[in-house]
């Protein structure tokens, strides 16, 4: 295969920036856009003390941690436990038995004892936030399917089950619900100095949330009386560039979609993400016998290992760990577009010198030990665009946040 299927112009990927960009203002001003900017009602503090139990369900493992804040000091994770719950595991599952699973390993926490009231959970699918904190489920991703659950508070029955279930002593007064991007945001909110911060999720999924001006936000809750910035949670892995026309997208990229349970939904996603890049490099080798969990993880692992595979076969995994790198970058760029008030191609807002990204998911932190790493490549080809849309003076902080979603949603159950 002497061509590379998977290369794009920085032209392409600026006119994708461009193309978020605008379904981003679209999904601010009212719902049920392409781009849905889910406004977060909760308003992060500091100076916490206290124990939390803290949840995070990503798409392939459900995890449980207690908490600890002390004055003055950085949040301590007491203990971390982990049950695999990807859309396998949870095949045919209802609330029930979603409900039971994760209450079985909650009861094995060591430091879940009677000072721990409050629950902190990040839940990483699209769900609407309520001003009580809580969620309301609009849709599964990541091939998870449970329906009985849609549509419905994600928290408030996950608690009522907890302090009912027999072997869980304490009983839980409040449940705050974020997104992983969210709870990525709360967490980088904790390094102050930056003019503006980005929460980054590059994982089984891909999203992104940012910190937006309540005045640009047309649909936020009326009732709504808290601070001026809102945690919007963007679903930007919902975005869809186009299969054909400029060539976004592959017909190798459309036989990944056609052959997923979300057909039609989350095709930015579906090009860049480590649940899905597996099953691009599979349908680009259809004749090859792969493993049917052919993930990112092993997309990398291939690159990485080059002596046992054919040279074919490595240079285009490495081209489609590439192409997802530099979309994570046109997004980012995007985004970026928003948050300077871009109002035409040559006016922005030139205050915004530096940001802080705070940035989780496996693959993001992948390594290539042969080429560069991944987030080296979002980096490089995230100054390329900034560069060509005249924001040259912008510059990322990319941190690394250890147990950023355990963390930050620890914080969102005490604010």
């Amino acid at each position: 295969m002497e061509k590379n299927l998977f290369a794009l112009s920085v032209e392409h990927f600026k006119e994708i920036g461009r193309d978020l960009q605008q379904k981003i203002m679209e999904g601010l001003q009212k719902d049920g856009e392409e781009i849905a900017c889910l406004p977060t009602y909760i308003n992060p503090g500091k100076d916490f003390e206290g124990k939390v139990l803290a949840l995070d369900w990503g798409g392939t493992n459900f995890r449980a941690s207690i908490v600890q804040f002390k004055k003055g000091e950085k949040p301590a994770i007491l203990e971390n436990l982990k049950l695999p719950l990807s859309h396998k595991e949870t095949e045919g599952f209802t609330q029930e038995d979603l409900f039971n699973a994760m209450a079985g390993l909650i009861v094995q926490l060591k430091h879940l004892d009677a000072q721990v009231t409050h629950i902190g959970y990040c839940f990483s699918y699209p769900a609407e936030s309520t001003l009580s904190g809580d969620s309301i489920l609009l849709r599964w991703t990541k091939e998870i399917d449970i329906p009985d659950l849609l549509n419905k508070l994600v928290g408030k029955p996950l608690l009522d089950y907890l302090n009912s279930y027999e072997g869980i002593k304490t009983k839980f007064k409040t449940v705050k619900v974020v997104n992983d991007t969210i709870a990525c945001l709360f967490a980088g909110l904790a390094q102050p100095g930056y003019d503006s911060y980005i929460g980054l999720i590059v994982g089984t999924g891909t999203n992104m949330a940012a910190l937006v001006h309540k005045n640009s936000i047309k649909k936020l809750n009326k009732e709504y009386n808290g601070g001026d910035l809102i945690p919007i949670n963007f679903e930007s892995g919902n975005l869809k560039p186009r299969y054909s026309d400029r060539e976004y997208l592959t017909e190798i990229d459309r036989l990944v979609d056609e052959r997923s349970k979300d057909r039609g939904r989350q095709l930015f996603e579906k090009a860049m993400s480590g649940g899905y890049i597996g099953s691009i490099f599979r349908n680009t080798f259809p004749q090859i016998e792969i493993e049917s969990k052919f993930d990112g993880e092993k997309l990398t692992n291939l690159m990485n290992y080059p002596a046992i595979y054919k040279p074919e076969y490595v240079t285009v995994a490495r081209q489609i760990y590439v192409r997802s790198a530099q979309l994570v970058a046109a997004s980012l760029a995007g985004l970026t577009l928003v948050l300077t008030a871009y109002k035409d191609k040559n006016t922005y807002d030139k205050s915004l010198h530096n940001i802080c990204l705070a940035a989780d998911g496996s693959l993001f932190w992948s390594s290539d030990k042969n080429g560069k790493d991944y987030n080296e490549l979002v980096r490089e080809n995230l100054e390329i665009l900034l560069d060509s849309f005249g924001l040259g003076h912008i510059h990322f902080h990319i941190n690394k946040l250890d147990d950023a979603n355990l963390i930050g949603s620890a914080i969102a159950a005490l604010s």
